[in-house]
């Protein structure tokens, strides 16, 4: 950042009125990612005042989500219901200036109108009836009718921006009626509170979704009408589920936290996210750290980015292998509580074991819990590995595992032995060890999987033919 640059500051500003899904966290992740880039400051801002639809539930996931994936925020959150003062003090602001009318136009006339529009094959729009103009002579004030407030969008010109993904955008101000920026009861809309918003919480970029392009040429007016100058614009494009509609929870999309719950790293979640829009040339798995230091505005894409479940799984298995074995048994130890069971210090080494075979850490924890818990071998597995031929080679190896030390290197000689006096080749005897120890025929080396193993349990275990 240059010396005559402002710091940057960036907002994640979600509407909490259903839960936050993958498609709205990306909205936030790249704000978060710019201004950690930047050394600037990230701002939470909850846009509340959808009174029927939010709900605190919603706020919890935003904030549980968040903070799953380390993207606190610098400052907030901050409501916007707890502004609403500061909202009609700026109202008043634009009154007193003249750029703010009462328009006295009922919901029945405006949908009339907009029939009539449409009818006549134009685009529907409040034409100005209550807008003050010079030499105009405006309708009789109705009785007991409450006006709402107008904006008083400029008549000429063109909005114009350059926006970091879409590029220039030019709007003509004709396209544009005017905006109510509060409602009869005096309560302030959306694209009013957002720019107050702004303003006051002095953000430098604006990204989010391309679902706000349409509401940008009315902020920008509205800025500008303050005195104010205009943010940074970059217009994220949507997120698509597996069947190419737009993410959403009506179309499929789990909560955030839901990824926590089915055992998702939040680094592998960020490095997937990232690469939901923005690339740093072919690089697929990064860590946080790089993300970071390789994030810009200039490299996000312009085309829609799709979800892939498998992909997801696939980045969070590589984030998974190159976890350090002692965080992996936190996360582990977390996931056995829940299910009662009760872990201890072969944790870490168990992780480090199975951790090549696993996506998830959910997928870990059912491998770990094998070793805590009790093993019914599949009936047809058992049938197939626990011969009668491989029978004698199963008691010989108990006999000498009872008496041997009971670690890798002494557990793979007595395995040996057994081999070499029973004629035997290593398949034939570990595959049915392996049924009848942890339950199934697919497992890591014997030998290191045995150790981890209580000795008293694998004997037992191995008698059960």
């Amino acid at each position: 950042m240059s010396s005559n640059q402002k710091p940057v500051r960036t907002r994640f500003a979600p509407s909490p009125t259903g839960f936050i899904h993958l498609g709205n966290i990306r909205s936030a992740l790249y704000p978060w990612a710019f201004a950690k880039a930047q050394g600037g400051t990230f701002i939470l801002r909850i846009e509340d005042t959808d009174l029927e639809r939010s709900n605190q539930a919603s706020v919890d996931v935003i904030l549980e989500g968040m903070a799953w994936l380390g993207m606190n925020p610098d400052e907030g959150p901050f409501y916007q219901m707890q502004r609403m003062n500061r909202y009609k003090e700026v109202l008043a602001q634009l009154q007193t200036s003249g750029q703010v009318y009462p328009c006295y136009m009922s919901i029945e006339e405006l949908d009339a109108l907009r029939e009539k529009q449409m009818a006549a094959k134009e685009k529907p729009r409040y034409d100005g009836t209550w807008r003050p103009e010079a030499g105009k002579t405006l309708p009789a004030i109705p009785e007991g009718v409450k006006p709402v407030l107008r904006f008083k969008n400029p008549i000429d010109g063109v909005v114009v921006w350059d926006d970091k993904v879409k590029g220039r955008i030019e709007i003509s101000n004709h396209e544009l009626d005017d905006l109510v920026i509060a409602r009869p009861d005096g309560t302030p809309t959306y694209n009013f509170c957002v720019v107050v918003d702004d303003i006051d919480m002095q953000i430098t970029h604006v990204i989010r979704g391309d679902d706000h392009v349409n509401n940008t040429p009315r902020q920008i007016n509205i800025f500008k009408a303050l005195g104010k100058e205009v943010p940074v614009y970059a217009h994220l494009p949507t997120v698509l589920n597996e069947q190419g509609e737009k993410l959403s929870k009506r179309n499929g999309a789990k909560p955030v936290t839901q990824y926590r719950d089915e055992g998702y790293l939040p680094d592998a979640m960020v490095n997937y996210l990232a690469r939901l829009g923005w690339s740093h040339g072919d690089d697929e798995i990064f860590s946080r750290q790089q993300f970071l230091d390789w994030f810009d505005l200039d490299h996000l894409g312009r085309s829609a980015a799709q979800f892939d479940d498998a992909k997801l799984r696939w980045v969070n298995a590589q984030h998974l292998k190159a976890t350090d074995d002692v965080q992996l048994a936190v996360w582990v130890k977390e996931i056995l509580k829940q299910r009662g069971v009760t872990s201890d210090d072969r944790l870490p080494a168990m992780c480090g074991l199975f951790k090549d075979r696993c996506d998830t850490l959910c997928v870990l924890a059912d491998w770990v819990t094998v070793f805590y818990g009790e093993v019914t071998p599949q009936a047809h597995e058992k049938a197939q590995h626990v011969t009668d031929a491989v029978k004698p080679a199963l008691a010989l190896l108990v006999e000498k595992l009872s008496t041997c030390e009971w670690d890798k290197t002494a557990i793979s000689s007595v395995i040996k032995e057994v081999l070499t006096a029973q004629g035997l080749k290593m398949p034939q005897l570990a595959m049915p060890v392996r049924v009848l120890v942890m339950g199934t025929a697919q497992t890591p080396s014997l030998d290191a999987v045995l150790a981890l193993c209580e000795k008293q349990k694998v004997l037992e275990r191995l008698k059960n033919v």
